[in-house]
């Protein structure tokens, strides 16, 4: 029983979100509580639910301040070579656009940190994708899986939960899926290359200084005289208007291209007040010792953002209604990050403490036929996606793995080889909705969680299953 229940809560769960019926923090909370009370464990709700928020809270707390810290950074200017490095090579092309997002989410991705690689590629990416009328979801679906690959990383997480579980060491796992990994990430940029050609037949192909002309043109243009204009202005504004016309399909949700308000291209204006430069290597060189010294784990990471921004806002904005100045402007993504992290707790607090999560995994387990004993490197693949995604990491690694990996012991399969299939599913799993980085992705990028998850899914699977593929191929796996 506990075992439908969760599956139908999850389900519940991710079809209304993506139908739109209910927000994510409206979801996250009330049909697990829901649930709950259909469990027969309402009385426990609040222990569940504090227990959830108690294993949450430093995470919310690094997401906060993190937002902070890099929200200085990129008032500052710290963050405008990349921006303008970016806009050289994209030249205003989507296609361009979209294949650079996915190589500044992996270069940036290699400091082990979903949260610091969503606010950097979203913070140099936003305005172009706006300014240009590009589909956000692809933006936010491309990030997203360029990170999950490079989430492998040793210092990333998941190879070191799985090389504790097993008792391995996490070089001997990582170093030779190197080659399957690098595969999925090729997978990747030839997928942002595909996304973006199709971006590039809706929208077609200008400069920068094309756009900003047709904005000016388009101010002095009484609304309804589209039709008297320049044929390429109209042609912009017809594509902009139908966000999922010609060539986009489904894959482009309602609003997408809509940048009537777009206060966020104001990132790249070169005289804002709040530009530094004269702290530019300061700064520089404070992120790069923060993020140093977050790979070295010199501290807690909660306390280094914490420490980190104080730093960064005393410095570089010494008087006090300058300081106040910058937290209210990312007022907004502190609380809507922040409160969706809390709101997660809810629904894995009840996943955890109801048993559910436990039940729905021993099902998983005992439903593999004996026959794939010898192949429990595939299942394992397999599986990956699935658990990973309706999972917290620590939850499949400690929880479900071991189990599996006992299993497949006993038909000769190493655990070498259980735990580097273990790693395939990252790419799916950075999309979950318990995982708290993508709430900073989809925040940032104001993009609706389900529209996200709608657009992404697909997508992200397919690589999980072409890292495997490649796995099998060189023998890894």
């Amino acid at each position: 029983m506990l075992t439908i229940l969760g599956f139908a809560m999850i389900a519940t769960f991710l079809v209304l979100i993506m139908m739109k019926k209910m927000s994510p923090i409206a979801a996250l909370v009330l049909i697990p509580a829901l649930f709950c009370v259909f469990v027969g464990k309402g009385a426990n709700l609040g222990d569940y639910v504090l227990d959830g928020v108690t294993d949450l809270a430093p995470t919310a707390a690094m997401l906060m301040f993190a937002i902070v810290y890099f929200g200085v950074m990129i008032d500052v200017g710290l963050f405008d070579p990349i921006v303008r490095g970016i806009l050289k090579f994209c030249k205003a092309d989507p296609m361009r656009i979209v294949v650079g997002t996915a190589v500044l989410a992996a270069i940036v991705s290699l400091d082990g940190d979903g949260s610091t690689t969503f606010m950097i590629t979203v913070s140099a990416m936003y305005p172009l994708y706006k300014r240009l009328k590009m589909s956000l979801v692809v933006m936010t679906g491309v990030a997203a899986m360029a990170n999950g690959v490079m989430n492998t990383l040793p210092w990333g997480g998941p190879t070191a939960r799985a090389a504790t579980a097993l008792k391995l060491d996490a070089s001997d796992i990582f170093v030779p899926m190197i080659p399957a990994l690098l595969v999925g990430l090729l997978f990747v940029f030839v997928l942002s290359y595909v996304l973006g050609v199709r971006e590039r037949r809706r929208l077609g192909v200008l400069t920068l200084d094309d756009v900003l002309e047709e904005e000016k043109e388009t101010e002095t243009v009484l609304v309804g005289s589209g039709g008297s204009g320049d044929g390429k202005v109209s042609m912009r504004k017809g594509a902009a208007a139908g966000t999922g016309g010609t060539g986009s399909g489904t894959d482009v949700p309602e609003g997408a291209g809509d940048s009537a308000d777009d206060d966020g291209f104001q990132g790249l204006d070169p005289n804002r007040e709040t530009l530094r430069p004269k702290l530019y290597w300061f700064n520089a060189l404070l992120t790069v010792s923060l993020l140093t010294a977050m790979i070295m784990e010199w501290l807690p990471i909660p306390v280094l953002f914490l420490i980190g921004a104080a730093l960064a806002l005393s410095v570089n904005f010494p008087h006090i209604p300058a300081q106040r100045a910058r937290l209210a402007a990312h007022a907004d993504n502190v609380l809507n990050v922040s409160g969706m992290v809390f709101a997660a707790a809810v629904f894995t607090g009840v996943l955890q403490g109801t048993g559910m999560v436990d039940q729905m995994a021993k099902w998983m387990v005992d439903v593999i036929p004996g026959s794939m004993g010898p192949h429990m490197a595939l299942v394992t693949g397999l599986l990956s996606l699935p658990l990973t995604y309706f999972m917290s990491n620590d939850g499949f690694y400690f929880g479900v793995l071991p189990v599996l990996a006992e299993a497949g012991a006993a038909h000769g399969v190493t655990p070498l080889e259980m735990a580097r299939a273990s790693l395939v599913g990252q790419p799916l799993h950075m999309s979950s909705p318990l995982v708290p980085a993508v709430y900073v992705l989809v925040g940032m990028a104001k993009v609706e969680f389900g529209d996200h998850t709608k657009f992404v899914v697909k997508w992200a699977a397919l690589t999980c299953l072409v890292i495997l593929g490649a796995g099998m191929l060189f023998g890894i796996i």
